[in-house]
């Protein structure tokens, strides 16, 4: 971890940040830590500081290793039997003739609007130039 003084980082900031990219770099105010500058590789590193930092994240993932720890986690290897069983299909009854529903037949309910009109770009949009 490399320390810089503020006023060096300020001289040259872009060049720091690249740096950064690839080690943590400890800026100095009087001799003394004052912060830290962090850069990023990529967006995947970003959103990865990103997730490590957020307490939100750090409480779920508490909470799923002390569910783990008392038993009531689900090993990997019977994962696909679990989520066969939560799969399995309930049957609907039907009146005969009744008309089965997208949601009945287990087919996929339709995208498009009622209306017929399968979105509304264009709708209102039109300028005269």
């Amino acid at each position: 971890m490399k320390q810089i003084a503020l006023s060096e980082i300020k001289d040259d900031l872009s060049r720091f940040l690249r740096e950064a990219a690839s080690e943590q770099i400890v800026i100095t105010r009087h001799g003394r830590p004052a912060g830290i500058l962090v850069g990023f590789a990529t967006e995947d590193d970003w959103l990865d500081y990103r997730l490590e930092h957020d307490p939100g994240f750090l409480d779920r993932i508490a909470a799923a290793r002390a569910s783990i720890q008392a038993g009531r986690g689900v090993r990997i290897e019977e994962l696909n039997a679990v989520l066969k069983k939560a799969e399995a299909p309930v049957t609907a009854r039907r009146r005969p003739g009744a008309a089965a529903t997208p949601a009945a037949s287990g087919a996929a309910p339709s995208l498009v609007p009622r209306g017929g009109r399968a979105s509304r770009a264009g709708r209102g949009t039109s300028r005269k130039v």
